[in-house]
């Protein structure tokens, strides 16, 4: 069994770039909710001319969905996943561009669909470049999540738990015009098995301890490998829900 300096080394000399969780294969279980979000989007592709992905991270997400509309566009808003990005999606003839979602770069009503999994949610925005009957999908992290992490380290939340949930979202994307045809939430089970992995997690995800570093918070890591070693894994709650919404502006 490695030791607390093995399993966090590791874990800082792991890359965060791109959306890609995939060092954490075999070290977490769980997280999985009670919808299939790429099983849905796949499913309203075929009739979509014109899809924008919403911080797309590496491209991992959309890539899997393949093959995708000729005219497809990917935003990221973090610029060390541009590249990261371009280099996964060009081949794909995906165009990707630099941009937050408070400034989608698009003209208004330029897109079918907007797929939005973990990104930031703009409602105004996402109605403006929409078409009429245009649909958004999105499955976002609710302000809860994870919250027994900052507990064990000893640092509040940076957010209000009640902050962002789906009520939340309902109600802002109702206000610009969108009408829900589905919408869930859950708060599942995610287990950790080694303290590396949630040193990785932390780095991954920034803002659930905004001034998150494996030095700095020593202390209660060690507390927590001592915790994981006896009882065998620490489990948290990840906090989704998940919005299919369709476009209908109001009658002039």
């Amino acid at each position: 069994m490695l030791s607390y300096d093995d399993l966090v080394d590791q874990a800082v000399q792991a890359s965060t770039l791109g959306w890609d969780f995939s060092w954490l294969r075999g070290r977490t279980t769980g997280g999985k909710p009670s919808w299939a979000y790429t099983e849905r989007a796949s499913a309203l592709l075929p009739t979509t001319r014109r899809l924008l992905d919403i911080d797309t991270g590496g491209g991992e997400v959309l890539a899997s969905l393949s093959p995708l509309p000729r005219h497809t566009i990917a935003m990221e808003g973090w610029q060390p996943n541009v590249p990261v990005a371009v280099k996964r999606l060009r081949p794909m003839n995906v165009t990707v561009l630099a941009g937050t979602a408070d400034r989608i770069p698009a003209r208004e009503a330029t897109f079918d669909l907007v797929l939005n999994r973990h990104g930031a949610l703009d409602a105004a925005e996402v109605a403006r470049v929409l078409t009429e009957g245009g649909r958004l999908l999105t499955q976002q992290v609710g302000s809860r999540n994870n919250l027994e992490l900052n507990l064990a380290l000893g640092t509040p939340s940076s957010t209000d738990p009640k902050s962002w949930t789906l009520a939340v979202a309902e109600e802002q994307l109702h206000k610009c015009g969108l009408r829900m045809l589905d919408a869930r939430e859950d708060m599942i089970d995610y287990t950790f098995q080694d303290i590396g992995a949630i040193v990785f997690h932390l780095r991954s995800v920034p803002w659930q301890v905004s001034d998150f570093d494996h030095n700095r918070y020593e202390k209660p890591l060690r507390a927590l490998h001592e915790r994981i070693q006896s009882e065998g894994a620490f489990t948290v709650h990840d906090h989704r829900f998940f919005i299919e919404a369709e476009l209908r502006r109001a009658r002039q």
